[in-house]
């Protein structure tokens, strides 16, 4: 079964630092995708930064230059490195793992959240 769980999140002030971690679990190949979207009220879950199987990495223009995803292949884990944090980074960040396994098939797990939120 696969499961995905975040941690790391909490509150912090304005210009301060956070590290997610997602950890993902209950698979062997099929690797595609992991990344971190976030939610707020009112708004569609949007995307944040992703890894891709090759290492290429894309980010939401609103964090770049100040996040940074990373994933150690070994431990199936994803982290996001957050700096420079403003209060429009507030909200329910979720880990999403993207799976293509020989089937073709494209699968998308995703975990419960961990807030995170920015106090100015």
């Amino acid at each position: 079964q696969v499961q995905v769980v975040e941690s790391g999140g909490g509150l912090v002030q304005a210009g301060g630092s956070l590290r997610l971690s997602c950890a993902a679990s209950g698979f062997m190949f099929g690797f595609n995708s992991m990344g971190w979207y976030r939610q707020t009220p009112g708004k569609q879950r949007e995307l944040v930064a992703d890894i891709a199987r090759s290492g290429s990495t894309n980010y939401a223009d609103s964090v770049k230059g100040r996040f940074t995803i990373s994933r150690d292949k070994a431990k199936k884990t994803v982290y996001l490195q957050m700096t420079g944090l403003e209060p429009e980074d507030t909200g329910v960040y979720h880990c999403n793992l993207n799976l293509l396994p020989f089937d073709g098939r494209s699968r998308d797990y995703w975990g419960q959240g961990t807030q995170v939120t920015v106090s100015s």
